[in-house]
């Protein structure tokens, strides 16, 4: 009997890594015969294969709890599934220490796949061994950066293997030209757009005293995109330093391809990442970046900053000059853009997704 691949993800909440969770279980569950999903969120159920078994509760009620409550109650619904069935291995999508556990206790083999860098994780000294020791129980862990796998393997000690995000450049193309209302206003100011969450990680707030800067020396419109706790402290700042005329915030959008479609400068603002898709779905529309110099992907997808400009973390009098230097250098700027552009093919989805059927024959 073929063992059976259970994908655990307790929480889709539809950023990037759900973008890579929606291909990867697509593309796997085309290829082995008996996949599942453990997760508690089920409005997204559409976005899978019928083939895939949704493994959840049955009220969409536990989807509005917190991330940690949706972890335990996951954690429940995988001790469950290996009581009725031992012939399993576990996919952890996000490096989650209780699965991991969880499956050695029962002899249960996994992948880890961490897609956030260390740099973001906890600096107690007591977690970060803990999560030295959980990591090196895994069967196999997985990352999306080249820097990110040199990262594990010098702070923690962990082998990874290292699997780019898949890019699908066909379906980003097509559904950027799906109807969408326009965001800006003013054809002839310079048009500049952020996508995130408003997290402290995503630190919008670094790019809002860029914006602050530069407000009396060019003319530009920029756009905020995303939902989270800080919304209100960024509404405050905007309000506070008289930048209603330059920027506006728009809720999260399920296709963002439409609304990067339509900006010409990109920014990434973060403190850290693993392998920012949206830096990819901007440079396969053609877009412009600049970015922090974060812990990891951006100066990987950048090219060590030949295909688009970075800025030191948190740095904000660097991200208004790097604005300032694309305006008055754009065919440099262009020629940038186009190598960037020409160096995509690392990305191509069907390349990687091969090596993520691989990893997972591996330990089948």
């Amino acid at each position: 009997m073929k063992k059976k691949l259970i994908i655990f993800m307790p929480s889709i909440e539809g950023g990037g890594v759900e973008k890579n969770l929606f291909l990867v279980s697509n593309y796997l569950s085309k290829r082995i015969a008996n996949v599942s999903l453990i997760t508690i969120s089920r409005k997204y159920k559409k976005k899978f294969n019928n083939s895939i078994e949704f493994i959840s509760l049955v009220s969409n009620y536990w989807d509005k709890l917190g991330r940690r409550t949706k972890y335990f109650l996951s954690i429940f619904l995988l001790i469950r599934e290996i009581l009725k069935n031992r012939n399993i291995i576990v996919f952890a999508f996000q490096a989650n220490i209780y699965c991991i556990i969880v499956c050695k206790l029962f002899s249960i083999k996994v992948i880890a796949r961490s897609n956030s860098a260390p740099a973001g994780w906890s600096r107690n000294i007591l977690k970060r061994l803990i999560f030295k020791f959980c990591l090196n129980l895994a069967d196999k862990v997985m990352v999306n950066s080249i820097q990110f796998k040199k990262d594990l393997k010098k702070q923690f000690n962990v082998n990874a293997t290292c699997i780019y995000n898949p890019l699908n450049y066909d379906e980003i193309l097509k559904n950027s030209k799906k109807k969408s209302k326009k965001i800006f206003t003013n054809k002839r100011q310079l048009k500049i757009l952020n996508i995130g969450r408003f997290t402290d990680q995503k630190d919008q707030m670094t790019f809002l005293k860029a914006l602050n800067q530069i407000k009396e020396i060019i003319k530009f419109e920029a756009v905020i995109v995303g939902r989270g706790k800080l919304h209100k402290d960024l509404l405050e700042y905007i309000e506070r330093n008289d930048l209603n005329n330059f920027v506006k915030i728009i809720n999260f959008v399920e296709n963002p391809f439409t609304l990067l479609k339509q900006t010409e400068l990109f920014i990434l603002s973060s403190k850290y990442e693993g392998l920012p898709n949206v830096l990819l779905e901007a440079l396969t529309l053609r877009k412009f970046i600049i970015s922090s110099n974060c812990p990891t992907g951006p100066k990987e997808i950048l090219l060590n900053g030949k295909g688009g400009l970075l800025f030191n973390v948190g740095n904000h009098n660097q991200l208004s000059k790097k604005i300032l230097y694309y305006v008055k250098n754009k065919k440099k700027c262009l020629k940038m853009l186009r190598y960037a552009i020409q160096n995509l093919y690392r990305f191509d989805y069907q390349k990687n997704l091969k090596k993520y059927l691989n990893l997972v024959n591996q330990i089948i």
